[in-house]
């Protein structure tokens, strides 16, 4: 009954935004439905997840009325990026958990080592498209140098985690609530310092 009443609530308010949001509300409840149950039909669960959190700068560029442009499709992209490859990093200490309840993910697939790999290349590219972003907006160098930050914290957070020891997957699980308030704090002071 919550699930219904929130989806009903949810299509309500982007009722309210404008009808773009409205006809779109039903793919935004599709993406986040559906990452419940990824696990049991496909190996890229860790993406569903991604993609999940990834929808939110696009939903909030069209409430906003924002016109076209690659600002809310790099943010997206990497937030997909950033998102599923510590997702990646985290399903590596369910290996076997998922294994024997026959539950799919990437380490299932392809084992903890290529799993690795395949995090590490997401965030690389998570942050390329964070960089990206300050050749089409005008963020400036402060936001440049905050998204160094988050590079060095990711590279940080994959040097936690090693194929033959996953005992810091929690550690560097952890770690990206740091990213996310170090790249809050720089996008504010880019948008409002214009340094």
């Amino acid at each position: 009954a919550f699930v219904i009443a929130a989806s009903v609530i949810f299509v309500y308010a982007s009722s309210r935004l404008n009808p773009v949001c409205l006809a779109l509300s039903p793919l935004a409840l599709a993406i986040v439905f559906w990452y419940s149950l990824a696990k049991r039909y496909t190996t890229w669960t860790q993406l569903f997840l991604g993609l999940a959190l990834a929808v939110a700068p696009v939903g909030g560029w069209l409430a906003f009325g924002g016109g076209a442009g690659w600002e809310p499709w790099l943010l997206a992209l990497a937030i997909g990026l950033w998102v599923g490859g510590f997702d990646v990093l985290y399903a590596c200490q369910d290996l076997e958990f998922d294994r024997e309840h026959r539950l799919r993910s990437i380490p299932v697939r392809f084992g903890v080592r290529t799993s690795l790999t395949i995090s590490r290349v997401m965030h690389v590219m998570a942050v390329v498209c964070l960089a990206a972003l300050a050749f089409v907006a005008p963020l400036g160098i402060v936001y440049l140098a905050g998204v160094s930050g988050v590079a060095a914290l990711l590279v940080y957070e994959q040097s936690l985690v090693r194929a033959d020891d996953l005992s810091q997957v929690k550690r560097a699980f952890d770690l990206n609530g740091y990213v996310g308030i170090l790249y809050l704090l720089v996008l504010i002071a880019a948008l409002y310092g214009r340094l």
